[in-house]
């Protein structure tokens, strides 16, 4: 079983929400997996906090060590590529007219080419996609 977090419960796990963690913890570490799109996501939000701050140092010294955070997370796990195999299945969602997020749209391609479930709070967005697994580890 291959369980992909999605951003917002990579984020609730950054927090310390404690029943995420838990919920991770109690899985094999090699079936726990995050996607390049939620790196992606993260990086830019950092950058954008990063780049507003240039004259206040204090959310300076913030915007880089939350930067800094996520590098180390993502360091501790598996990072799904947005390879050939999910572009296909990124490409059939767009023709099937799927109304839902750009990026949630990539997430969903990565988890449905690699056979992975998808784990969010964004039940509304990802039920959307046929064929989608998904799961909320936060309540």
């Amino acid at each position: 079983m291959l369980w992909i977090l999605d951003t917002d419960h990579i984020s609730l796990f950054q927090r310390g929400n404690s029943t995420v963690i838990r919920k991770i913890q109690s899985i094999e570490p090699k079936e726990v997996a995050v996607t390049i799109v939620s790196y992606e996501e993260q990086l830019r939000g950092w950058l954008k906090v990063i780049s507003r701050s240039s004259s206040d140092f204090d959310q300076l010294i913030f915007g880089y060590g939350k930067l800094n955070e996520a590098l180390d997370f993502y360091r501790t796990k598996t990072v799904l590529d947005f390879d050939a195999a999910a572009s296909i299945q990124f490409q059939q969602l767009l023709r099937q007219k799927v109304r839902t997020g750009t990026q949630d749209l990539r997430i969903a391609a990565i988890a449905l080419s690699t056979g992975g479930i998808v784990v969010t709070r964004n039940q509304r967005d990802f039920q959307r996609v046929p064929g989608l697994r998904i799961e909320d580890w936060s309540i």
